[in-house]
């Protein structure tokens, strides 16, 4: 069963009613995004294995703890661009790889075109970083790349999602964890998220 967690938090819905607003430009939605998104991979990591290890500290010796193994972080093109820097400033020296996924407006799905993922993961954790949760496939399609690469526990990261979408996430049985700052009402019948924020490539970018 895929646990999902919204984080809440006042900054969270005061930075989420910003990037909302159609007026937002797009260098202060790139920020806004990025705020978010140091909150999000911090509640994402909350469950991360420690394991204990001896240091020093100017008063003398201690017990601290350090990461077991680290993450690989996947951002999903283009959209998951806006959220890289939020994690990598919080855990330092991860492995990124990224997946390039497509929607094909007719049919929704997402179409691959871009992947660096590794061959064998090794058992190691990984988190999807993509700012909408929205018809869920392209989640979908990246954890199950993940899968197939050996992954351990996966989690998507997002800003907003659909309910249809974290219900199709949770029928394939490919995630671990949905970690999302709030969850919308629903999708129209172009597959966007309403009332959502648009298209966060866009938003960010500018259109293709």
């Amino acid at each position: 069963m895929t646990e999902v967690h919204v984080v809440d938090n006042a900054l969270v819905a005061e930075r989420v009613t910003r990037l909302r607003y159609s007026s937002t430009p797009n260098h202060e939605f790139r920020r806004l995004l990025s705020d978010l998104s140091s909150v999000l991979v911090y509640e994402a990591m909350r469950r991360a294995p420690l394991v204990p290890v001896d240091i020093t500290t100017p008063m003398g010796p201690a017990t601290g703890m350090r990461f077991e193994r680290l993450p690989v972080v996947v951002p999903v093109l283009r959209a998951g661009l806006g959220m890289l820097d939020a994690a990598l400033d919080l855990l330092g020296d991860v492995q990124v790889a990224f997946v390039g996924l497509r929607r094909n407006e007719s049919t929704l799905e997402a179409r691959e075109y871009a992947s660096t993922l590794p061959e064998d993961l090794d058992g190691r954790d990984a988190l999807i970083l993509d700012p909408m949760l929205a018809t869920g496939g392209s989640f979908v399609h990246a954890c199950e790349l993940l899968r197939d690469a050996g992954a351990g526990r996966v989690t998507a990261v997002c800003v907003l999602a659909a309910p249809e979408g974290i219900e199709r996430v949770r029928d394939a049985g490919v995630a671990d964890a949905i970690c999302v700052a709030a969850v919308d009402e629903s999708l129209d019948s172009n597959g966007f998220i309403l009332p959502g924020l648009g298209d966060a490539g866009d938003r960010q970018f500018g259109p293709p």
